[in-house]
């Protein structure tokens, strides 16, 4: 019986390294194409500007040099005491709050209707909640800015009857219409296939029991699909929160979001030690979201267990 454990142990032995030699080349690629320079890019915030870092900092303007090893904290000093930089962190916060509630609203709306209704009304909302998914973000944008702009179609209709429509274009609102657009294809996507997945025996038992339909959504279809819509919750909330090209053609010059920041310092300001700031900023952030995602998924665990 020892024999066979220790030759079990010696022909497992081979099989573990080379299963690690076969993770080994994805593991590396993101190494270096992904971790390398995020530690690069942090670095340069805390004021290391040599190495591989001194071709950006020989270009760079009003950047913060590091005095000490671990490096400084000047430059994030400098952003957090800005007034701007403050109104567009809470602008995009704000921003991302609203459309992630307006989306998850319709993806719930929609994938319950499609659920216990059905028919082909149901299922044609379904298509259309779908359709913004094969049309490029650009587009998008660019015709929500014309839609709701000055001269766009909602305030020429409005003329024909002589009525002044308000202008949306180039707003903060105009963002959330823009986010909830670009967003609402995976989120009904994600959340309709988990409240399918719920069987109908399940909600069958829930109405013979007595409970209506509200009692039935709250308390069996939706604890039942609470992964996906936690999912399709937290990956729309991260898209929004670090989005560039929705906020870029439909916002405001001021306040903006962030990801327009980003690229504003970078390229406009010439300070790119600012918009890796900016950039940790955005990950701090939805580093706070994804906690939402991993708690989710270890609440699902501990109940498949019991």
């Amino acid at each position: 019986m020892r024999r066979t454990r220790v030759a079990a142990r010696s022909s497992g032995q081979p099989r573990a390294v080379l299963g690690f030699v076969m993770a080994l080349p994805p593991l590396l690629l993101i190494a270096v194409f992904a971790g390398l320079p995020i530690v690069l890019a942090v670095g340069y915030s805390l004021g290391h500007t040599g190495g591989l870092n001194s071709v950006t900092a020989s270009y760079a303007q009003h950047q913060h040099v590091a005095t000490s090893g671990w490096g400084t904290f000047a430059a994030y000093r400098e952003m957090l005491a800005t007034g701007r930089f403050r109104t567009d962190v809470a602008v995009t916060v704000l921003v991302t709050l609203l459309s992630t509630a307006v989306v998850l609203v319709l993806a719930l709306g929609i994938a319950l209707n499609l659920r216990l209704r059905g028919g082909r009304v149901a299922g044609a909302i379904a298509a259309l909640g779908v359709i913004p998914l094969f049309i490029p973000v650009v587009i998008a944008s660019w015709a929500i800015l014309t839609f709701y702009s000055t001269d766009g179609f909602i305030r020429s209709v409005f003329a024909q009857v002589g009525l002044d429509a308000p202008a949306l274009g180039f707003k903060v609102v105009t963002i959330v219409i823009g986010s909830v657009w670009t967003s609402l294809p995976f989120a009904v996507l994600m959340v309709s296939s988990g409240i399918q997945s719920v069987p109908d025996a399940v909600i069958d038992a829930a109405r013979d029991s007595g409970a209506g339909l509200l009692r039935t959504t709250r308390s069996v279809i939706l604890p039942m699909a609470f992964i996906p819509i936690v999912i399709a919750t937290t990956f729309t909330a991260i898209g929004v929160l670090g989005s560039f090209t929705v906020p870029y053609f439909t916002g405001p010059n001021s306040p903006r979001m962030l990801g327009v920041d980003i690229q504003n310092y970078f390229a406009a300001y010439n300070q790119p030690q600012q918009a890796i700031v900016i950039a940790v900023t955005i990950f701090v952030l939805a580093s706070g979201i994804a906690v939402l995602y991993i708690w989710a998924n270890f609440r699902s665990a501990n109940s498949k267990d019991l």
